[in-house]
């Protein structure tokens, strides 16, 4: 199975290097391992269920970095999904505007709406299946919607734009060979 693991809270003073991470993975026996950027992006491969993944991943980074926040292991297919399920098509054509955030369950309707109810001219929010979609044709930074997002979903999230969205299934599918 290929596993596409997100890191969350990557950024500024948490890091995960990426040779040292990938590194630290193979050694632990993970099959095909990749990393993406210095945001907490990795793929691999391994016969282990989800679980058992998350669980010897986050002791590998628990131990050699210090990293003890939530990891998402989604699987290339449910990855894959995430990207057909786009409601947003149009917004992929400039993906540095388009982000998806994997959600841990669905959240609750007045969290959707609260947060649609800060999108600005052009910008559009929505959940599909397990991920929310935010198209900030304007810029993330400046978006009120984007900046209030995870205080307002009320569910564990991780979210990455478009072109790390796409190049992690790219990744993904390398594994698999």
């Amino acid at each position: 199975m290929v596993y596409i693991l997100l890191f969350r809270g990557v950024g500024g003073a948490t890091q995960l290097p990426t040779a040292p991470l990938r590194a630290a993975l193979t050694t632990a026996g993970f099959e095909n391992v990749a990393t993406y950027i210095n945001s907490g992006n990795a793929v691999l491969r391994s016969p282990l269920k989800r679980k058992q993944v998350i669980e010897r991943v986050a002791a590998i980074v628990a131990e050699k970095f210090a990293f003890t926040k939530a990891i998402y292991a989604p699987t290339l297919a449910e990855w894959s999904a995430l990207i057909a399920n786009n409601p947003f098509p149009q917004a992929a054509a400039t993906p540095k505007y388009l982000h998806a955030a994997l959600l841990e369950k669905k959240p609750p309707a007045s969290s959707i709406n609260a947060i649609q109810a800060l999108a600005k001219e052009g910008e559009q929010f929505a959940v599909a299946g397990d991920a929310a979609y935010l198209h900030t044709p304007h810029g993330f930074g400046r978006s009120k919607m984007a900046e209030r997002f995870d205080k307002l979903i009320g569910v564990g999230n991780t979210a990455r734009n478009w072109n790390t969205v796409l190049k992690l299934q790219e990744l993904a599918l390398a594994a698999c060979s």
